[in-house]
């Protein structure tokens, strides 16, 4: 599992490089033909991180249930973020990702509750979901350059 750590630090990197370099005003701006934004999909990387960890795994959140509330899958963005609040979820990258490694070599998940995600995986382990949220991770990262090369256009 230590590659599949080491991958989700390096997104966790990413993601956080793009929160700490980019504008309030581009974190918040919805780009047409998107029903979200940059910081929205940033935030709904640490709330289904939570949800695919911990929640299925029958513990408790490592962070804050407004998180979870406000950013989990079918929420929408919340356009009235201040400048704390992106330091808190710049700080949550990087500290979930430390306490699930921490949680994963204390046999933290030792149950899991089977789940088919709406991408069509089965989750039986809480090695599936780890992998999974990779993925899915990746996949918003992918979302996020899309959604800068629409505000920035072709400087990006």
């Amino acid at each position: 599992m230590n590659y599949h750590f080491y991958a989700h630090k390096q997104v966790r990197k990413n993601l956080l490089s793009t929160l700490q370099n980019t504008s309030m005003e581009d974190l918040l701006l919805i780009p047409d033909g998107f029903n979200n934004n940059i910081y929205w999909n940033i935030a709904h990387c640490v709330a289904t991180q939570q949800l695919l960890h911990y929640y299925l795994s029958g513990n408790p959140f490592r962070i804050d249930k407004y998180w979870i509330e406000n950013y989990k899958k079918g929420t929408l963005p919340n356009l009235n973020v201040d400048a704390s609040e992106v330091e808190d979820l710049a700080f949550l990258l990087t500290e979930t990702a430390r306490i699930l490694m921490k949680d994963y070599d204390a046999d933290f998940f030792s149950d899991y509750t089977p789940y088919t995600t709406s991408f069509g995986m089965d989750l039986k382990t809480i090695q599936d979901a780890i992998v999974f949220n990779n993925m899915h991770e990746s996949q918003h990262y992918g979302y996020i350059m899309a959604q800068k090369r629409a505000i920035l256009g072709e400087k990006y």
